[in-house]
């Protein structure tokens, strides 16, 4: 079946009783979708502050989060009600995401990548504020790439099962960078190849998936031994 949207989509993901699909709406003035998939049908446009690049939920499912690129905003949504919490601005806009956790499950906080920042945010998910940032190390002998990077030298987040390390893409050196967890120490920079975008690690998985747009192809990292 095709489901109208009520805009341009740009990325969904998935309640965890797999009862809803939220729809990132990238079209101003943006919104995020309800798909109901028992009838497959479009069943809310949650109003939200900007266009949004990316929609996550959380660990725990209590929430959706959306951020907007124009507005810097991220959008909190309770998905038991499927409003919106809350929201925070940050001093750029908001590209991927992911979430630590406390030890009841609950969000503890939300990493983020920042348009034009070669590194990552932190934000207090109980505080509702940013409380951390760490730039991205510029390896020595490596050549910096600043063609295609369109807003985003650092474009991609994984948090391994075990809560304990993040893994982060850096598109200007074309690597990927392991810091332990919840410290953000940095522990190996792997070298995946041009323009890593996004990042995946299958739930129970050993290896972490680096999409590559520069090269058209996808890398396997080790989740151990930390190579490729």
């Amino acid at each position: 079946k095709r489901i109208r949207l009520s805009g341009r989509p740009n990325n969904v993901d998935v309640s965890k009783d797999g009862a809803h699909v939220y729809v990132a709406i990238a079209e101003a003035p943006g919104a995020v979708d309800v798909i109901d998939t028992a009838s497959l049908s479009n069943v809310k446009s949650i109003p939200v502050k900007g266009a949004i690049h990316n929609v996550y939920v959380t660990p725990d499912g209590k929430y959706a989060v959306a951020g907007s690129i124009p507005t810097s905003t991220i959008n909190v949504i309770d998905t038991a009600s499927n409003t919106v919490a809350w929201t925070l601005t940050l001093s750029a806009g908001i590209r991927p995401m992911a979430f630590t956790r406390n030890a009841d499950g609950s969000t503890k906080e939300i990493i983020v990548q920042l348009s034009d920042f070669h590194g990552f945010a932190m934000v207090d998910f109980a505080a509702r504020k940013e409380v951390k940032r760490v730039t991205l190390p510029d390896p020595a002998g490596m050549e910096k790439e600043t063609q295609g990077i369109q807003g985003a030298p650092a474009h991609g987040l994984a948090i391994t099962p075990d809560g304990k390390t993040l893994w982060v893409t850096s598109k200007y050196y074309g690597y990927v960078a392991a810091y332990s967890l919840p410290d953000c120490r940095l522990l190996k920079v792997v070298p995946v190849g041009s323009h890593p975008e996004w990042l995946t690690i299958p739930p129970g998985g050993t290896s972490l998936y680096v999409a590559l747009a520069g090269n058209d192809a996808t890398v396997a990292v080790d989740l151990r031994t930390m190579k490729v």
